[in-house]
């Protein structure tokens, strides 16, 4: 397992930060653990571990032969802010097997960002379900695999997505454009609970 060491400008130990939790969830393959690579300020601590042939029989791997690794517990990088306040990231597992960590992972979160891979759209249903029947705002980002690109309003009616919910195309593997998709993120929180005082998170403790 990878461990997680933060640059000089904020150091992952310091008890000034305000932290705000943010989980990225979506499928099996669908780039959630290369998002956080590619948008953190730290190097991330990550669960993956190789796949085995055991796993073919457990895990759907159509449309994803080539993965070779999997996300088994959850993905974590950090975005400062400013000086006192921070994004927790966290990449959420996505085999069916690892779903009832998923309600556990959600306790606590300002949103999440639902990463959607469009050959297999079908694979984004339990998270939009999980996210709603919790009340946490979200988004919907579909990552470029170079596949045929779909009209927005096809993803939606796919999807049965509600009007309000923002719905974006990114690039898992580009920091900008997971930049992006969390300002995005951002600005739908702002917009659900303007008027609001949101809580900030103490610590990591609060998120295990």
């Amino acid at each position: 397992m990878d461990s997680a060491t933060s640059d000089a400008r904020t150091p992952l130990g310091a008890t000034a930060d305000n932290g705000l939790k943010i989980v990225v969830v979506g499928g099996f393959g669908v780039g959630k653990t290369t998002m956080v690579r590619s948008v953190s300020e730290i190097r991330p601590l990550n669960t993956e571990e190789t796949m085995t042939r055991a796993g073919e029989a457990v895990d759907d791997t159509s449309g994803v032969h080539a993965k070779t690794s999997t996300t088994v517990a959850f993905d974590f990088g950090r975005i400062s802010l400013d000086a006192r306040n921070v994004l927790y990231l966290f990449g959420a597992p996505g085999q069916e097997r690892f779903w009832f960590l998923w309600d556990r992972l959600f306790s606590g979160t300002l949103g999440a960002v639902v990463l959607v891979d469009t050959r297999r759209i079908d694979d984004s249903w339990y998270a939009i379900d999980r996210l709603e029947a919790h009340g946490t705002p979200f988004i919907v980002a579909c990552n470029d695999f170079g596949g045929p690109s779909h009209r927005h309003e096809a993803v939606r009616d796919a999807l049965d997505l509600d009007p309000h919910v923002p719905l974006v195309d990114c690039d898992a593997r580009s920091r900008e454009s997971s930049k992006q998709v969390l300002i995005t993120l951002v600005q739908h929180i702002k917009n659900q609970y303007a008027g609001q005082t949101i809580r900030p998170v103490a610590s990591t403790r609060e998120f295990a």
